[in-house]
């Protein structure tokens, strides 16, 4: 009888702008400033690149908001994609999803929030003998192992909570949002207001003129910029669960993203006034420090070091257990079309599907262990913007097709919006493949090596009809 339960529409307007923003603010805002620092060597130009971010992921939430309003179900994109194309790149999408893209997420999430941990309460060390243990000269399984397994324990532990059921979820997303826009306010009134002497050349307008950024440069800034505002879209994956879904996802996107963009504003421009770009790009090249410590330190000490570890273990505990709320909702949808194995359909005496969270949790712990954050990063973006222009593509294919369809949101700027966001992801695909070429070829091998399971489960399932 599990199997015939349904999704219970419970969540409002409110817990759909709690969704979005839960789901993008993580361990983005905190870090990726020192690599940006580190392309474009200009204050000025990282909060261009910030803003820019911040547009084109704007453009993207609105033309995604058309879709989402037009065909809102559970499942987001891969219903979406279903649609829009057929049942193969749809399929694509999703496993897409559980290799790297949503599974990645979550491990990454999580091993930023062992971390910080880490630098608060000393993680002992397990398996020390083992840590140079490789696979293949790539990973290393057991280095930080401590570290790790910590990650994979809160993995497992937000998964059982998920289990439980939705409202509960929801309820943790809420309460640590509220605990971190307190804490980013906190660190912008005193960081704008303290004594510290700004940094020189900060924001200088001379330096636009300068002609030492590259696009090249400006784009590999801004997949650092696109991890921070990364999983707006993970919201149209509960849509079997959102009230009035084709008014209010699309509403929440929109109210979301443009939040989330006003924060990194003020947060980015009270680094850049604590920071110079040198002791960024250090901050960088160092790999074990984080560029919001850094900055806290210089005007708060020791006990800033610690509020500001405490602020990024709630920040990515309340992203983390967004990310896993949402992410397991494709795979549902995939195997109620048949289009991933049938056990993930099943929905438990709590109306979540929780044999989809449990493999999700799974594989996110598997991937913890390789423990390269930022490289997973970028091929987290570099895979993802490639299904964001696909579904952008579909606004235009949706408006041909059903140009009499009642669409409760059309997006802004229509063609000129969604066409922009369409060519900047074509440039993003082909700038990634030429500066971050391991991270593309990962991406697109993750990709690719759905086809074969896309044809395994056909014959399956054609056999057993057969039957």
């Amino acid at each position: 009888m599990g199997n015939q339960r349904n999704l219970v529409r419970a969540l409002g307007m409110g817990y759909v702008v709690i969704f979005v923003v839960a789901n993008i603010i993580g361990s983005g805002v905190y870090k990726k400033i020192a690599p940006m620092a580190a392309e474009l060597h200009s204050s000025i130009w990282i909060l261009l690149a910030w803003i820019v971010g911040g547009i084109i992921t704007l453009f993207g939430a609105l033309s995604n908001a058309e879709v989402a309003g037009l065909l809102a179900d559970t499942g987001g994109e891969f219903v979406y994609l279903k649609k829009i194309y057929n049942r193969f790149f749809a399929f694509i999408y999703g496993w897409s999803l559980f290799t790297v893209i949503q599974t990645a997420t979550i491990s990454s999430l999580a091993y930023v929030f062992a971390q910080s941990l880490n630098s608060i309460i000393h993680i002992p060390h397990i398996f020390s003998s083992l840590q140079h243990y490789t696979i293949g000269g790539v990973f290393f399984p057991f280095q930080d192992f401590g570290v790790k397994l910590t990650a994979i324990l809160l993995i497992l532990i937000l998964t059982g909570l998920n289990i439980s059921g939705l409202k509960s979820g929801a309820e943790v997303s809420k309460a640590i949002m509220l605990l971190v826009f307190t804490g980013l306010a906190t660190i912008v009134i005193f960081g704008l207001n303290s004594h510290a002497t700004r940094p020189a050349n900060f924001l200088d307008i001379k330096d636009l003129t300068g002609g030492t950024v590259t696009i090249s440069a400006f784009y590999t800034a801004m997949l650092a910029a696109f991890w921070a505002y990364q999983g707006w879209v993970s919201v149209g994956f509960i849509g079997g669960e959102v009230k009035d879904p084709r008014k209010n996802i699309p509403k929440g996107i929109v109210t979301g993203v443009f939040i989330v963009i006003f924060i990194y504003l003020l947060v980015n421009i009270t680094y850049l006034s604590l920071l110079s770009i040198p002791q960024l790009v250090q901050i960088h090249e160092t790999g074990n420090q984080i560029a919001a410590v850094e900055a806290v330190r210089s005007f708060w000490g020791t006990g800033g070091v610690m509020f500001i570890s405490l602020l990024i273990l709630v920040t990515t505990l309340g992203c983390t257990n967004a990310s896993i709320l949402t992410g397991a909702r494709p795979y549902y949808s995939m195997a109620r079309e048949k289009l991933f194995f049938s056990g993930i359909a099943k929905i438990n005496s709590a109306n979540v599907p929780s044999n989809s969270l449990l493999w999700q949790g799974i594989w996110a712990s598997v991937l913890v262990l390789s423990g390269t954050f930022d490289q997973l990063t970028d091929m987290i973006i570099f895979a993802v913007f490639i299904f964001y222009g696909a579904t952008t593509l579909g606004v235009f294919i949706l408006r041909h097709r059903m140009p009499k369809a009642h669409r409760p949101y059309k997006v802004w700027g229509y063609p000129v919006v969604p066409a922009i966001f369409i060519l900047f992801c074509i440039g993003l695909f082909f700038n990634t493949i030429i500066t971050r070429p391991r991270e593309a070829t990962i991406g697109l091998v993750l990709i690719f090596s759905g086809i074969p399971v896309y044809f395994f489960l056909k014959r399956k399932y054609s056999k057993s009809k057969q039957d």
